[in-house]
């Protein structure tokens, strides 16, 4: 029984992860209509942008999107994961900020649309979440969306404050009780593809 249940954990994770993705992309859409927002059109590219990313179970959850990829993209995807990877390295040793293109987009769509990270999802309007010690943050969105709040007093803001505690409760039930001996994540989307599923113990 212990081993059956085992294997039917992450499955069971992975369901409350995408539904916590529809909530989020319920929640950004709400947020993008009242301000009048959208990226059509736009001249910049947010797949360019240096996301890095902080938990297992979205590592996790992307990959197994990548596994079902046809073979002959999901080639192309970790070879470009490589090569970003060592541009990535590259552009931090001299000091500049990586704006290469993520390994996933292609001809300007991403290909791993339904399992896209949170960041991936949330990047563009206007934030607000309170952290654990009761401090409060708020972020101004992209470029876009400071040109059309930024002679607003008052704006509509996504408070990700939720999102984030049910991330973390996903991730403490994907790693269980090992999660405190395991270092902290911090990769780009290109280190975990290049480096595959995330290692649930030291």
């Amino acid at each position: 029984m212990a081993g059956k249940i085992k294997k039917a954990m992450p499955r069971v994770v992975f369901q409350r992860l995408g539904r916590l993705y529809e909530q989020m992309e319920e929640a950004y859409a709400g947020i993008a209509r009242e301000m009048g927002f959208t990226c059509m059109d736009c001249p910049e590219n947010c797949c360019t942008s240096y996301f890095r990313h902080h938990t297992r179970v979205e590592w996790a959850y992307f990959l197994k999107g990548l596994e079902q990829c046809a073979p002959e993209l999901r080639t192309r995807i970790i070879s470009r994961a490589r090569d970003y990877v060592v541009q990535m390295d590259r552009d931090l040793k001299q000091g500049r900020k990586p704006d290469s293109m993520c390994p996933v987009n292609e001809n300007g769509l991403c290909m791993l649309y339904s399992h896209r990270l949170m960041i991936c999802r949330l990047h563009g309007v206007p934030t607000v979440h309170t952290r654990p010690d009761g401090q409060q943050l708020e972020f101004p969105g992209c470029f876009r969306s400071v040109e059309k709040t930024g002679d607003l007093r008052e704006y509509p803001k996504l408070d990700r404050t939720l999102f984030y505690r049910e991330l973390a409760g996903l991730e403490q039930a994907f790693v269980g009780p090992k999660i405190k001996s395991l270092p902290r994540v911090d990769l780009t989307l290109a280190e975990m593809i290049v480096m595959g599923l995330p290692k649930l113990s030291a």
